[in-house]
């Protein structure tokens, strides 16, 4: 039986950097404010590019939030280019995500279905949101692309969390 690894809310999330498509290295997981990090099969998926979408459909209220977004994938800078140029997002786009990485964060990994569709081995989807204390507060990881959290009652759920005080869940290990 195969294994994952998986990263346990209430657990310090650490830092990881990124390669920022249009810009320099990016950092996540640095104490100090709300942060989610979406990350997404790559610009072979349909269906992440209509999830980017609704990603940036909800970024201005996830900033007004006080919540700093940003959306990785496995894919080269070129292919992070068809990406930027269809969905023309506000957050940073980040690639290169390796495979020690996504084995780091848990993620389920595919194989390509052919070299059509992409050229490497690519993560299915997760959501990554690290509190101001650099504590992973809240975590999805799906096996599919057609497997995510809905974006506006995410908002709502953060929205909640904050007037309420509400703890991070899941904690029993």
């Amino acid at each position: 039986m195969k294994t994952t690894n998986k990263l346990h809310p209430g657990e310090k999330f650490g830092l990881l950097a990124f390669k920022r498509y249009g810009g320099d290295t990016f950092t996540f997981g640095e104490p100090g404010q709300w942060q989610a990090l979406f990350v997404f099969r790559g610009q072979h998926c349909p269906i992440c590019r209509s999830y980017l979408k609704e990603i940036e459909e909800h970024f201005s209220d996830l900033r007004e939030l006080g919540i700093s977004v940003a959306v990785v994938s496995a894919d080269s800078e070129e292919q992070t280019r068809i990406t930027a140029e269809a969905i023309e997002s506000s957050f940073p786009l980040l690639y290169g995500m390796d495979e020690p990485t996504m084995q780091a964060l848990g993620l389920y990994i595919s194989e390509p279905r052919s070299s059509a569709e992409t050229d490497h081995r690519f993560p299915e989807p997760g959501l990554f949101i690290v509190n101001p204390e650099g504590v992973l507060h809240l975590v999805d990881i799906a096996n599919a692309p057609f497997i995510r959290p809905d974006i506006k009652r995410l908002v709502g759920g953060l929205k909640f969390i904050f007037k309420n005080d509400y703890p991070i869940r899941g904690t029993v290990a």
